[in-house]
């Protein structure tokens, strides 16, 4: 998936690519998802066309309705399973022709399910306009009606907008659009996405959810969920974390990532404030001059030759001020690629997937990739386990022996300089059980250094936030009270 068209790359348990809208379920639920929880068009079609071939049909003629749409519903029923309630989400905008089978199928569920079994949510926007001074109704009496062409009727309506509205604007927008006025929900903007349960309570959405699907639960209990939203918001501290990536111009693709900083902070009251920088810049502008006053540098995964230079600069510059560094896959593969040039003093040192000719190819292809020739879903990827050493910095940020952590790779530590790196101090801190893949390294004379080979923002939480990030971020508080 491309980083520039759809953000993050988020990766399930079980090894699915998959949009970074799941990773905001993951994290909200707590729920463990996997590839059944995501269907593009391009996975209907395909499904389609293999029943067509294998003579499903009977020959007859393929078409979007009925055979797409009933495939849509069966994929949705499939996942429904045992469920009380499955939330089904549309991409895209009414209107546009790529999404229209998909609203076709959600458009006949009631003649499946039962119309009181199916609840139609839709998201409009109602922006401000600062030079007339008001707020416009009119792209979501658009939006509704083009929706109502189709043959939906939303029940519920959640108008985007960068303020609450007034009761007279929702009349307004409940006659234009033939919803209920309590059925009109602010969906205002808020300082954190965590923000927003507490924003929908306030306009009553639960409840009206709760009355309109007609099912029986208790008060509502967000104690716990006030509370982390006051940590977030009103934080004791704050640091300084530099973000050195290869996309840092857009943010969306280090989605996980980001939110993973803000549940580490959680944990120490302390606001994690990112500077976004493109690796290509420390490459023009030298490393003392971006990154001498942060409190922590964070090197997140990527692909391609493109500014790695900068990014193994910025690892050399962690370990030599003693800042605290995480890595995350490449992050991990070029804090091995700079020790072993500047520690071990293997000149040249790099990986195959910059430079097939490197003298010494510390980081290269896996032995199972080499025969690989497709690139859609053929990495390493999906949940593995990984053993902790006795002893090391890993070990006590877990607190336990052995992990399981999502990766997304195809290059690995070369085995054949392990006792190379060990002998000038590098610590093998987690092996995969049969010990020939490294997962992550450490140094030993550094107050924090620890790099992964797999992702662990994808199993952070902001009620249970991920040890690494938590650990990171309270190194990062030690070195900025100077601890």
């Amino acid at each position: 998936m491309n980083p520039y068209q759809h953000g993050e790359d988020y990766v399930t348990d079980d090894g699915a690519e998959t949009d970074l809208d799941l990773g905001h379920y993951e994290r909200y639920t707590s729920l463990t998802l996997t590839k059944e929880n995501n269907y593009t068009t391009g996975r209907i079609y395909h499904s389609v066309i293999t029943k067509e071939r294998r003579g499903d049909y009977l020959g007859g003629t393929v078409q979007v309705v009925p055979h797409v749409t009933d495939e849509i519903k069966q994929c949705i029923m499939r996942i429904s399973q045992g469920m009380d309630v499955t939330i089904v989400e549309i991409g895209g905008t009414v209107g546009d022709i790529e999404s229209l089978p998909f609203l076709e199928a959600i458009r006949q569920m009631p003649y499946d399910v039962g119309r009181e079994n199916v609840l139609y949510v839709h998201l409009t926007l109602v922006p401000y306009i600062g030079t007339a001074g008001e707020l416009k109704t009119k792209p979501t009496q658009h939006s509704v009606n083009k929706l109502r062409e189709i043959g939906i009727q939303p029940h519920i309506l959640l108008c985007r907008t960068d303020r609450y509205l007034p009761p007279e604007l929702k009349g307004k927008i409940a006659m234009f659009c033939n919803v209920e006025k309590d059925a009109v929900i602010t969906a205002k903007d808020v300082d954190t996405i965590y923000e927003v349960p507490i924003v929908f309570r306030k306009e009553g959405l639960d409840e009206l959810i709760v009355r309109l699907l007609q099912l029986k639960t208790g008060p509502p209990n967000l104690r716990e969920w006030d509370a982390m939203v006051q940590k977030i918001k009103y934080p004791k501290h704050e640091v300084s974390v530099a973000l050195v990536g290869k996309y840092a111009g857009l943010k969306e693709c280090y989605k996980s990532l980001a939110e993973s900083l803000v549940h580490g902070g959680i944990d120490h009251e302390t606001r994690v404030n990112i500077q976004w920088i493109e690796s290509e810049e420390i490459e023009r502008q030298g490393t003392e001059r971006i990154l001498r006053e942060v409190d922590g540098i964070l090197v997140p995964g990527g692909f391609g030759a493109r500014g790695i230079e900068g990014k193994i600069a910025a690892i050399r510059y962690a370990r030599e001020h003693q800042i605290p560094f995480l890595g995350l896959c490449l992050g991990m593969q070029c804090a091995t690629i700079e020790f072993a040039r500047n520690v071990a003093g293997l000149a040249g040192a790099n990986s195959t997937e910059f430079d097939e000719a490197s003298p010494h190819p510390v980081i290269h292809l896996m032995s199972d990739q080499q025969s690989v020739s497709d690139k859609g879903g053929t990495m390493r990827l999906g949940s593995y386990v990984c053993m902790l050493g006795e002893g090391t910095l890993a070990q006590k940020m877990y607190g336990v022996s052995e992990v399981r952590e999502r990766h997304r790779h195809r290059y690995e530590f070369n085995n054949a300089y392990r006792e190379q790196l060990l002998a000038k101090g590098f610590v093998l801190s987690g092996l995969s059980p049969d010990g020939r893949l490294v997962e992550i390294v450490e140094l030993r004379d550094h107050p924090w250094f620890l790099a992964t080979q797999f992702h662990p923002e994808y199993n952070s939480r902001p009620h249970r936030p991920h040890p690494l990030f938590s650990g990171f971020v309270g190194a990062a508080l030690r070195r900025k009270c100077g601890h």
